[in-house]
């Protein structure tokens, strides 16, 4: 598919160290143990997480004994298929976004700087070219900045925001957005909310309250419910992912800025640790640069292995 050529495209574009190490390291060499020790911290230096990373290299080593492979070229494909079966074991990894529903609701989830406000206007602008009828809806009411930006990604995409002055009610702002989309016809509703985890209790409060309003008006409630990550932030977004997940169920991750972080295993380690599909991936501040997360396109990016068939 043309979507997953752009993710290859865009990943071979960042110019990740991170991936660009991991793909040099299967050369023409035979195995060695220098090769076990430099794959091991590769890894872990790409935060994959120790634990992982060893059963990555305990389950690529028996495969080398059972099909008696000898140089770390021919490691390449078996590890790009060991990586690709790590990530496809997630419920829902590579799928699209379930957009079924009329009007489909979006929740978009996660702290402040992760690139929330962003994601909800590049998926909005994404989905209408896929001839949605897409509507915004401006819920982080505590910001006036992400209201206002919001509103901006409206202008740029032309699509219709929804909107109350700051301090409002983030479920009233959802509220009005349900009752305008049904008598508009929308297909879809994306909807911005608040991240400020300083007040956690009072946020998860407010999150609870805007699921409530999104099942009390459509039965099925959201259609999906997205936590953004910032890549850069590495592991310490599992517990961010932990946090809200309590107030809603989580049906996927939107990884941001994954351009500009050198830890691109982190990937591997929320699909380990979390267990939630990875729906996008961010790689870079255009628009069109939140691309679809396709597992065996990410793998084989990483690996090079166009190149080296």
């Amino acid at each position: 598919m043309d979507l997953f050529k752009n993710l290859a495209n865009k990943l071979k574009n960042t110019g990740n160290k991170w991936t660009q190490g991991i793909s040099n390291l299967f050369s023409d060499e035979p195995i060695s143990d220098a090769f076990w020790d430099d794959l091991e911290e590769l890894l872990i230096l790409g935060d994959v997480g120790i634990d992982l990373t060893e059963t990555l290299i305990k389950r690529l080593k028996q495969r080398a004994i059972d099909e008696r492979i000898s140089k770390t070229s021919e490691l390449r494909a078996v590890f790009s298929k060991l990586l690709i079966e790590q990530l496809q074991e997630v419920k829902g990894m590579g799928e699209s976004l379930d957009v079924s529903s009329k009007p489909a609701v979006i929740l978009m989830i996660g702290v402040n700087g992760s690139g929330k406000t962003t994601t909800a206007g590049k998926l909005a602008a994404q989905l209408k070219k896929e001839g949605k009828k897409v509507l915004l809806a401006a819920a982080d009411t505590f910001r006036a900045a992400a209201i206002e930006q919001l509103k901006a990604w409206g202008e740029r995409t032309d699509v219709r925001v929804i909107a109350q002055s700051q301090d409002s009610d983030p479920a009233a702002v959802v509220f009005d957005a349900i009752m305008a989309a049904k008598a508009g016809n929308y297909d879809v509703i994306i909807a911005d909310t608040a991240g400020r985890l300083h007040t956690k209790s009072n946020l998860m409060e407010e999150l609870a309250k805007v699921y409530r309003i999104v099942k009390r008006e459509i039965p099925e409630g959201p259609a999906e419910a997205l936590i953004v990550l910032d890549a850069v932030t590495g592991q310490n977004g599992f517990m961010q992912a932990e946090t809200f997940s309590k107030v809603m169920p989580v049906t996927g991750v939107v990884l941001t800025k994954f351009d500009n972080t050198s830890k691109g295993g982190i990937i591997l380690a929320i699909a380990e640790k979390l267990r939630m599909p990875i729906r996008y991936v961010g790689l870079g501040e255009g628009v069109d640069d939140l691309q679809i997360f396709d597992p065996k396109t990410f793998i084989e990016t990483l690996l090079d292995i166009e190149n080296n068939d």
